[in-house]
């Protein structure tokens, strides 16, 4: 058996839609579908099981027999109990479908639906009405059914959702009964439940199927792991050390106001007449083409441009040119950059990178508090990576510098963060695990973002202004 999802675009009640899904599942596989909440990991799941209205691509080797559990099933199986009721007689109290009844429908060996029965503690509720089923006891219901069904495929949808400890533990060890006779999808949010038979995971993110893993790839395995981490975790944004504070900003000013601001080289014009406020707690996307001035216009705000000081710029309390020290305006900067990253070349540890943050150095050379110590860890803690503080900086790969760099960059809680580019040089992996922190820290922290690229239309959740720049003429 191969099932095959081939460029498969499918919508559901025009609420959602997955598109151009590109999937294969061989006989000898075992998926867990993954993904954030809302990303379309339940939706991949069930068109497997025949929901959805195709409208693109093709779907073919499905066999016939699909054994469901999912959240849907069980609120489609309550919906067909209400509708009995309509249809009974208004005088009499309907009792409902016994459990037995559902159980033996024809699809499932009766001696089967025993055994099960008995694993799951179902044996005292057969002759009971569903209806009257708790909600973990109608979810082991649906279990039995689908097991006992003999399925050629079984989709399990957050199966082990609802089942106390003891229960989770027997069905983890009954699926893995049949491994060597069927093959499985499971969805699941968390890594920890992912049962030791699985062999593939496929991710999901805004109903597109972004990554499929081998699990005996232990790099890729890793690095989806902590974009499901950085996506799903409840842990936030770690707090700011107190003893460290920056002096606090008038509330009532913008951050950053420039008042038809100019920049040119020679006859070349490449920035005009531009005018920009930036206020408390926005978040900003900048994109352009090459040479449309992007960076030349980071600088003016940091203080670094030539020409800073024949512009109008108000920057953080400042008039520049009124005698402040670019000191003073860089406090309240935090700044994640390419070049940053190549003149961090140094071998000090995860925790240290992060701690220099505080003292905006290359390398730690100061001794950290306790207090840092501890914030540094709650960083990578977020990071998903826990247990690495020691690690050399130099021996990460390229995406987990650019992690660390700016967690090392969030650490002071600047007023204003800077990604210039922060996604450059990046695969697509390490790409959405950056994009995910900027998301996170968009969500929770009083931080305003600035975050480049080339492409407006790359949107992150969180970021609700955008200013394009053209090309220079």
């Amino acid at each position: 058996m191969t099932i095959r999802l081939e460029d498969l675009t499918v919508n559901f009640d025009e609420r959602f839609q997955l598109n151009n899904i590109n999937w294969q599942i061989e006989d000898n596989q075992h998926w867990v579908v993954t993904g954030a909440n809302g990303s379309g990991k339940s939706a991949l799941a069930a068109v497997l099981a025949g929901a959805g209205n195709c409208v693109g691509g093709q779907l073919s080797g499905v066999p016939p027999r699909v054994g469901l559990v999912s959240f849907e099933a069980q609120a489609a199986l309550i919906e067909a109990e209400l509708k009995k009721d309509d249809a009974d007689i208004m005088d009499v109290i309907a009792e409902g479908t016994p459990v037995r009844e559902i159980l033996l429908n024809g699809e499932t060996d009766p001696a089967l639906v025993a055994e099960l029965a008995s694993l799951f503690g179902l044996e005292s509720l057969l002759d009971q009405p569903f209806r009257k089923l708790s909600t973990g006891e109608s979810r082991k219901m649906l279990l039995v059914r689908a097991l006992a069904s003999q399925p050629d495929l079984l989709v399990l949808d957050e199966p082990f959702d609802g089942l106390d400890v003891h229960t989770l533990a027997m069905l983890q060890q009954y699926l893995a009964t049949l491994v060597e006779t069927t093959p499985m999808v499971l969805v699941l949010n968390r890594f920890d439940e992912f049962p030791d038979f699985i062999t593939h995971i496929a991710y999901v993110d805004k109903g597109r199927l972004e990554h499929q893993v081998d699990r005996n790839d232990a790099s890729a395995y890793a690095d989806l792991y902590q974009l499901l981490h950085l996506k799903t975790t409840d842990l936030q944004v770690p707090g700011a050390d107190p003893d460290a504070a920056i002096a606090a900003l008038d509330p009532t000013q913008p951050l950053v106001k420039l008042n038809g601001i100019n920049i040119k080289y020679g006859d070349r014009e490449l920035i005009k007449d531009l005018h920009w406020t930036i206020e408390r707690n926005q978040h900003w996307q900048l994109s352009g083409p090459n040479g449309s001035g992007k960076t030349g216009l980071l600088s003016l705000i940091t203080g670094d441009h030539p020409q800073c000081y024949v512009n109008d710029i108000f920057v953080f309390g400042f008039q520049r040119g009124s005698g402040e020290s670019i000191w003073q305006i860089k406090q309240y900067i935090g700044y994640v950059s390419t070049a940053l990253q190549w003149d961090y070349r140094v071998g000090t540890g995860l925790r240290n990178v992060i701690i220099s943050g505080f003292y905006d150095s290359i390398g730690l050379y100061t001794k950290s508090t306790k207090r840092q110590r501890q914030i540094a860890d709650q960083w990578l803690a977020l990071l998903g990576m826990s247990g690495r503080a020691d690690q050399p900086f130099n021996k990460l790969s390229y995406g987990d510098q650019r992690l660390l760099l700016i967690a090392r960059a969030m650490v002071k809680h600047p007023p204003l963060l800077i990604l210039d580019e922060p996604c450059l040089g990046l695969d697509d992996m390490n790409r959405q695990l950056v994009l995910a922190l900027i998301e996170k820290i968009c969500a929770g922290t009083e931080t305003s973002v600035i975050y480049v690229n080339h492409h407006p239309e790359d949107q992150i959740q969180g970021i609700d202004n955008y200013l394009a720049l053209e090309a220079a003429k």
